[in-house]
């Protein structure tokens, strides 16, 4: 944002980054096969896309924290800046960054720290199972207060399936889990306020359900 990037781009980002992982992506090839695999990065980044372009559309840059763009525009002109000048001007851009968010970068990888890889499996199997038409939701509810990568949660995910919770259930589960962690949205208080905050899980958690629900209905 500092640098004049579209808010819609870094939001596709902030989603792509975490569920398009390449390691997930190899280990989803190898336990559920190529067709899996394919189906979930494509879907990881039409949810990405789509969410970017639904934040860029309802022009929400004015719920991005007011020092984000202070900092932008008191920019300099970087080609004129000797070694010496960029050396300062980076430390003193660092200082004021760490100032504003280091206690909530504490608070939130604490708290994921606490809660790393826990995942509610027998409730999940037994609350979410494929008689229940709310399983995906279910699962991606369960999924945000959770904290884990995508490479953590594919034991998870296997498990889930293995006993019989429906493959997009489980996967919505996984992306939920990724994509939309508490520790993530403590982080993200200080950079963006709380309502849009809210309008990205809103977009981004229906996605995943949307998703979910066509993997059930596919796979």
């Amino acid at each position: 944002m500092e640098s004049g990037i579209p808010l819609g781009v870094t939001f596709t980002f902030l989603v792509t980054s975490p569920i398009v992982n390449e390691i997930a992506i190899g280990f989803l090839f190898i336990s559920f096969g190529p067709k899996i695999a394919l189906i979930y990065t494509g879907a990881g980044m039409a949810i990405g896309i789509v969410s970017g372009m639904i934040i860029e559309k309802l022009h929400l840059e004015h719920l991005v924290m007011e020092y984000v763009y202070q900092i932008h525009s008191k920019k300099v002109a970087i080609a004129e800046m000797t070694l010496k000048d960029r050396l300062s001007f980076s430390i003193e851009a660092v200082k004021d960054i760490v100032k504003r968010v280091w206690i909530y970068i504490l608070i939130g990888i604490g708290l994921g720290a606490m809660i790393h890889g826990y995942a509610p499996q027998e409730f999940l199997v037994r609350h979410a199972g494929p008689n229940n038409p709310f399983a995906v939701f279910m699962s991606v509810v369960l999924g945000i207060p959770l904290y884990s990568n995508a490479v953590g949660t594919i034991p998870i995910v296997e498990a889930l399936i293995n006993k019989g919770v429906g493959v997009g259930t489980a996967l919505a589960f996984m992306m939920s889990v990724v994509a939309l962690s508490l520790p993530e949205m403590i982080l993200l208080k200080q950079v963006i306020k709380p309502k849009l905050i809210a309008i990205f899980v809103g977009i981004t958690g229906t996605s995943i359900v949307l998703v979910g629900y066509l993997f059930n209905w596919i796979l």
